[in-house]
């Protein structure tokens, strides 16, 4: 990927210092006089790294650092400073404004850079936001993406998003040109770190209901043992959401023992709506961490409405020792959905290395 090309030009170019650290010094004072310090420069090695990455952000977000940074790209190797081809082109849709501001193609991977921002007072573009995987390439072949936020700046409300997509089976990324799209993202996203469930599992007995199910998803040590391949699960039966779990966006549906192992479940409505996930773990008498041996997820019905998925957490604990542990979980649920059609076509330039 850019990041490993970015390495291997690095290791074998040494720019002169004294233009690096001019250079360097021009980018942190622009950044501190708009209270936003660019942590990442505080070293020459990992500044010609974070060059990198910022040289192809919006120009709402970065644009005081553009010059000074294509200086110094260029200081370094005028190859560097051209895998990344301008195209700060843009679309906007409900409000919502998107723009493709550059993009990597080499061999079968498109690298694009592209920001997303609020044109309104609603505030849907946050730190938090999230594309959903509803982002895509117009290309006749099947393939795999990547997308990691880089950057957001309340001020102009505008997210930064470098995101990868690599054809299966080496097809090169080859024609005229390109479409880049994204449907639909989520925003105000709350995070649930290492929170108790204040349930006594002593008081945990034989689950009096079960089914068996059919799985769509899981993981886990012992995942492939009781649930791959065309083995249907047995599962807690869903109960009324017990109180004792208060996360916005997800129930707890069902705790006790199947055939020996402790069964936690939870319930998320409308999860194609949503993001909202997470998972149990348990600690001991001394505070240390026991994570499930496996999981796996079943649904009611698999379209919407009214479609609601059942995680289902497992733990290999014999039910005479539970009273030792206690129950936590991790969990992350979305606040906002929102759903346009933006769509950016560009010409498709290939970059050799």
């Amino acid at each position: 990927m850019f990041r490993e090309n970015y390495k291997n030009l690095f290791s074998q170019i040494k720019p002169d210092e004294t233009l690096v650290d001019s250079a360097i010094q021009t980018t942190r004072n622009k950044a501190r006089s708009r209270q936003k310090p660019l942590n990442s420069l505080r070293k020459p090695a990992v500044a010609l790294v974070s060059i990198g990455l910022c040289l192809s952000l919006a120009m709402p977000v970065l644009a005081a650092n553009v010059e000074p940074i294509y200086q110094l790209m260029y200081l370094v190797s005028p190859q560097v400073a051209q895998l990344f081809m301008t195209v700060q082109k843009s679309d906007e849709d409900n409000g919502i404004k998107m723009d493709v501001v550059s993009a990597y193609i080499h061999d079968n991977i498109a690298e694009v850079y592209i920001t997303m921002q609020d044109l309104t007072e609603q505030n849907r573009v946050d730190a938090t936001i999230d594309l959903f995987d509803s982002y895509s390439i117009n290309r006749p072949f099947d393939s795999a993406a990547h997308c990691e936020r880089v950057d957001y700046d309340a001020g102009t409300k505008t997210a930064t998003f470098l995101i990868t997509i690599e054809e299966w089976g080496n097809q090169n990324i080859v024609g005229d040109k390109i479409t880049f799209s994204v449907r639909e993202f989520l925003s105000h996203k709350k995070n649930y770190k290492d929170i108790l469930v204040p349930i006594a599992l002593s008081d945990v007995d034989v689950a009096e209901s079960t089914q068996i199910v059919s799985s769509n998803g899981g993981g886990g040590l012992d995942y492939k043992k009781f649930v791959g391949g065309d083995q249907k699960p047995i599962a807690l039966t869903p109960s009324a959401p017990r109180s004792e779990f208060s996360v916005e966006g997800i129930s707890l549906t069902g705790i006790g023992y199947i055939e020996g192992k402790l069964h936690v479940q939870t319930a998320v409505k409308e999860p194609l709506d949503n993001d909202n996930h997470g998972f149990f773990y348990l600690k001991d008498g001394n505070g240390n961490r026991v994570d499930h041996n496996y999981s796996f997820t079943f649904s009611n019905q698999y379209e919407q409405p009214g479609r609601i998925d059942y995680g289902n957490y497992v733990f290999d604990i014999p039910q005479d020792e539970i009273e030792g542990y206690t129950l936590y979980g991790d969990f992350v649920t979305s606040g906002l959905k929102v759903e346009g059609s933006w769509r950016v076509t560009f010409p498709l330039e290939s970059v050799k290395n």
